[in-house]
């Protein structure tokens, strides 16, 4: 009984820690202002004149549309659609045996056999049509565009495995139990998607961009308007903050219970 006392204390620091990162995240949503981008270009042209070029660096909230770099969009690379930003995560599912105590156990497992982020930068783009780019950074969006679940189960075979038209490298599908099948995910931002994004603006390639903060802070990508995601804050502050009280007072009970027992 201790040990599941212990499992729940664990669990509330856990989610304490997370409540104070949600707060955080709220904290900077309010405290940052969000900025047209001719306001950053004529906050960069006095960081020029003071002689500052290069080391321009502000945090921002930017609202524009979402719009593809000079060279294109991207292709996600199991739909193909076309987007400014993708990313994908492939799961294999397998059973696995083991024996204990003399018999066979069964159970269903999954693990990760892909997965990809694109690095590759876009742009805001706003109703007069200027720009500002977006350096993602390797961080994955927040609401985004699912264009992927499905689950192709697997046939037999062994060496390289390919599904839904996807070519798993150097893996071999028989290992580490039976294979049942694949699990597909893929999301996307397509080009014209509304995005809000709080991050700093620099100008150390020369055009502005906006991205996570060197020093350290909060960079976030959303489809979401600004009122959601704090709302959206707000409710998770509150259910953590319940949470985090219940399995603590839980697991001490537990662990009081087990000692006096």
């Amino acid at each position: 009984m201790w040990i599941i006392g212990v499992l729940l204390i664990g669990a509330a620091v856990a989610g304490f820690f997370f409540m104070r990162h949600t707060k955080s995240e709220l904290h900077a949503m309010i405290g940052t202002e969000t900025l047209t981008i001719p306001q950053l270009e004529d906050l960069r042209k006095v960081s020029d004149e003071l002689g500052a070029t290069g080391g321009f660096r502000r945090t921002a909230e930017v609202v524009g549309a979402a719009h593809p770099r000079p060279e294109g969009l991207l292709t996600a690379e199991i739909s193909k659609t076309e987007c400014v930003w993708y990313r994908y995560r492939i799961d294999r599912q397998y059973e696995h045996v083991e024996y204990r105590d003399g018999k066979r156990h069964r159970s269903k497992r999954t693990e990760k056999v892909a997965e990809h982020t694109s690095h590759e930068g876009y742009a805001l783009i706003d109703d007069a049509g200027r720009t500002i780019g977006v350096d993602p950074g390797g961080t994955a969006p927040d609401g985004t565009e699912q264009t992927v679940h499905r689950f192709e189960p697997h046939h037999g075979g062994s060496g390289p495995v390919e599904v839904f038209g996807f070519r798993l490298p150097d893996f071999v599908a028989g290992g580490n139990g039976s294979t049942i099948g694949f699990d597909y995910k893929e999301w996307v931002i397509r080009p014209g998607r509304r995005l809000y994004v709080l991050g700093e603006v620099h100008d150390r390639i020369g055009p502005l961009v906006i991205g996570k903060p060197q020093g350290g802070g909060h960079f976030i990508i959303s489809t979401r308007t600004e009122d959601e995601l704090r709302e959206d804050r707000v409710t998770r502050h509150r259910f953590l903050a319940v949470g985090v009280i219940i399995a603590t007072l839980a697991g001490l009970a537990l662990i009081v219970a087990d000692l006096i027992g």
